[in-house]
């Protein structure tokens, strides 16, 4: 009879412990926008990425249906959490088209202990102004296409792009 107590007492704890943990972190929340949709346009599935100065962790919010999202504040445990965080739009379901200045917001206190929202809305369309040169940038990534050679299908090989390019060094002891 003694154990059902303890099994109760540490449920109790498994239970309520991490709800209590989670809500001692300091949460990030706003909204999203849309500049050229319909009124009742579905904002859900929006990736926004935060990222704080000197934390190498990056948190990553799933919008709602209203365009809302909340995230924990990315922070290491080994360092006091900086206040220089920035929140960006990711990607969506949809090709997303912003500026660079509605696609960042600096991250300010909220009115809320331990709240913390976007200075700035984020905010974006789904097609390409006439007016505006509409490309994609490559932030430093290189192109994904492999050079696919033709090999003969009697031969039963996979695609030349499955095997890495190894050029082998002769002459080395």
């Amino acid at each position: 009879m003694a154990y059902v107590h303890y099994v109760i007492a540490a449920l109790f704890f498994a239970l309520a412990l991490p709800k209590i943990v989670d809500s001692t972190c300091p949460t990030v929340k706003g909204k999203v926008l849309c500049v050229d949709c319909t009124q009742h346009y579905d904002l859900s599935d929006i990736k926004v990425l935060v990222k704080c100065e000197g934390v190498e962790n990056l948190g990553v919010a799933t919008t709602e249906d209203d365009g809302s999202f909340k995230v924990n504040l990315p922070s290491d445990n080994t360092k006091p959490s900086s206040l220089s965080c920035h929140a960006k739009i990711g990607a969506g379901k949809v090709q997303l088209y912003a500026s660079r200045k509605n696609q960042v917001s600096q991250i300010v206190k909220d009115k809320e202990k331990n709240s913390y929202t976007i200075s700035t809305p984020l905010s974006f369309l789904t097609s390409c102004t006439k007016n505006t040169k509409c490309k994609a940038s490559n932030n430093g990534l290189g192109s994904s296409k492999t050079v696919d050679l033709p090999l003969p299908p009697e031969w039963g090989l996979a695609p030349s792009s499955f095997y890495v390019p190894v050029i082998p060094i002769i002459g080395i002891p």
